[in-house]
């Protein structure tokens, strides 16, 4: 089959249509990983959401996050009833993997499932 520069051309431009496509996908894979740092959302997020609060004993669920520390998988805020804010990190199977606190000079301290603070 021999092309002609008329067929050449048009080949050439499907070509660059389909590239530009698939940046066009690649960008917005990108801006979906930039979300799940914002916040992420679903059935394992709702999941972590439900543990983390059940763990604590209510209280309210302000973000949850994509975790990777400490053997982490999710990562919970949470304002609890006395009104301090932690954050609960969870593996994948939902557990508690560490509960923490922003101590009054910025470092963080390990806090216990029942909300006593504790050495981190």
């Amino acid at each position: 089959m021999v092309l002609t520069r008329k067929k050449l051309i048009a080949a050439a431009a499907v070509v660059a249509i389909a590239a530009g496509g698939a940046g066009a996908s690649f960008a917005a894979a990108g801006r979906d990983d930039d979300d799940a740092e914002k916040g992420a959302t679903g059935p394992g997020a709702d999941r972590a959401r439900a543990a983390a609060l059940a763990i604590l004993d209510g209280g309210t669920a302000n973000e949850v996050e994509r975790d990777g520390e400490n053997g982490a998988t999710w990562e919970v805020e949470v304002t609890r009833t006395d009104g301090k804010t932690v954050d609960v990190r969870l593996d994948e199977r939902y557990e508690v993997v560490v509960i923490e606190s922003d101590a009054e000079d910025g470092a963080d301290k390990a806090v216990g499932a029942d909300g006593a603070d504790g050495e981190k």
